[in-house]
């Protein structure tokens, strides 16, 4: 399903991403077929043994290091699943999360115990990872997170509720933002370890009903005088968790806008076959030239698109991608994605407004792009402080 006329990024350019692309490919052409994903949007989550069966075929944090029980590659393995998994479709699986935001946090500022000890089961699917930063209080503005970590001997007591926790439903290993000393504010935050097997007073609330994305499990989650070993802070000391995640966020933001382009090019990819092949007035749908111009507007914003992606994941890969302009990245593909499904679902007709079609999932789906990550309109904030 090729769309785009876009020659090979420079990060792309080697033989054995290639050869990683196919077998990511025929590892979700055989274990995502579109049953088992209807299935998921069914269930509301994604099959536990999804992940023991990712893990084994070597899909599970790809770019943590090999002594950790990774495979020792880079950002540029988790760009090629997250374009496969957009590219087939295959909805709900929060697989891009566990490697690409929560397992790097762990690599990064982890003590030589932690990485030992939780990377090894993240790589096989022991373990799937989540973040818990919004709170019903606190969404793009982190510096508002009410949830508290008081030190009570050697161990930390959590209290708060977290909301909008991707793999909510199924995480066992969750990295949570928490105050460690609230009269500091964004200098008084700290991110703390829970591995919720090993604890009370956790608690799952609801698996949200959302818009989109049925098949992603994203919930409430709730700690209640949860005790944790003091070990389980991340990073040396207290009060570094708003630098770590503002170092980390402009890695999810790209991924927000790959994630983006990924579907871009699968709705338009959907969209020109299925005008070739809708008569109307005696004629296909592709030789009206409104169909032809309006394809062509999308055809040339998911090239941008593409284009700017893969600039800003080379200058990641080579240590330079700045806040600035990954929010760029964030915010206007994922404007675009939702400009152009809408368009594509608008040449499928009434068939487009199906949910059994799939470009009236991905119109659902997209909405979010939009808000999760940071909203836009915080990313136009960030952009402006550069002006």
């Amino acid at each position: 399903m090729q769309a785009l006329n876009v020659a090979p990024a420079a990060w792309r350019n080697s033989e054995e991403l290639n050869i990683f692309d196919k077998s990511v490919r025929d590892f979700f052409a055989r274990e995502a077929p579109p049953e088992k994903i209807a299935k998921w949007r069914e269930a509301g989550v994604v099959d536990r043994d999804m992940w023991f069966k990712a893990g084994e075929a070597g899909l599970l944090c790809v770019a943590a290091p090999e002594e950790y029980g990774g495979a020792g590659g880079s950002f540029a393995h988790e760009a090629v699943i997250m374009y496969a998994m957009g590219e087939m479709g295959v909805d709900g699986f929060g697989l891009p999360l566990h490697n690409a935001i929560v397992a790097p946090y762990l690599w990064h500022y982890g003590s030589e115990e932690q990485k030992k000890k939780w990377l090894p089961r993240m790589a096989s699917g022991e373990l799937v990872g989540a973040i818990a930063m919004t709170e019903p209080g606190a969404g793009s503005d982190l510096q508002g997170v009410k949830t508290t970590a008081k030190k009570d001997g050697n161990h930390y007591v959590l209290n708060g509720s977290k909301t909008f926790i991707t793999n909510g439903q199924t995480a066992n290993l969750i990295i949570v933002v928490a105050k460690t000393d609230p009269s500091q504010g964004a200098r008084g935050t700290s991110l703390v370890i829970v591995e919720t097997d090993e604890v009370e007073g956790f608690r799952r609330g609801r698996n949200l009903d959302k818009v989109g994305q049925d098949a992603q499990d994203t919930s409430e989650l709730f700690f209640e005088d949860v005790r944790v070993p003091t070990a389980n802070l991340l990073g040396p000391e207290e009060g570094q968790g708003f630098i770590q995640l503002m170092q980390q966020l402009a890695s999810e933001r790209l991924q927000i806008g790959i994630q983006g382009v990924a579907m871009m090019e699968r709705a338009l990819a959907l969209t020109i076959d299925y005008v070739k092949n809708r008569k109307a007035f005696g004629k296909s749908v592709i030789d009206f030239q409104n169909t032809q111009f309006k394809l062509a507007e999308c055809k040339t914003k998911a090239t941008v698109a593409k284009v700017f992606c893969d600039y800003c994941t080379d200058r990641l890969l080579e240590g330079k991608l700045d806040a600035a302009t990954a929010s760029m990245a964030k915010y206007w593909v994922s404007d675009v994605q939702c400009e152009l499904v809408d368009e594509c679902l608008q040449l499928h007709g009434g068939w487009g407004y199906m949910n059994e079609m799939e470009i009236g999932r991905m119109f659902r789906d997209a909405r979010v792009q939009r808000i999760y990550g940071g909203a836009n309109e915080v990313m136009k904030l960030l952009i402006a402080r550069t002006l």
